[in-house]
C-alpha cells in the first residue's frame, strides 16, 4: 500500500472494455437477471450471424451471376 494513500479510499474503477460495456448493457436491460441477459446476448449474436451468412450467400450469388454474364465464352442472343 502506498504511504500517501488513504486507508479507506475506494480503488479506481478498472478501464472499461467494449465487452464489459455490452455485458453491462444486457444486464441492465435484463434488470440484473444474468441468465436472461446471457440468453438475450446469445439470441442477438445468432441473429447477427444468420444475417451475415444471408448477406454473404446473396453476395456470392451476385458475383457468380456477374462471372457468367461477363464470360468470354457466353453465347450472345
Amino acid at each position: 500500500m502506498r504511504q500517501d494513500a488513504l486507508p479507506n479510499a475506494p480503488l479506481p474503477a478498472p478501464p472499461s472494455s467494449p465487452v464489459e460495456d455490452i455485458a453491462r448493457a444486457y444486464l441492465v436491460t435484463a434488470q440484473g437477471d444474468a441468465e436472461a441477459a446471457l440468453r438475450s446476448a446469445i439470441s442477438d449474436a445468432l441473429a447477427d450471424l444468420c444475417e451475415a451468412e444471408r448477406r454473404t450467400r446473396r453476395q456470392d450469388r451476385l458475383i457468380s451471376r456477374g462471372y457468367v454474364r461477363a464470360s468470354p465464352h457466353a453465347t450472345v442472343r
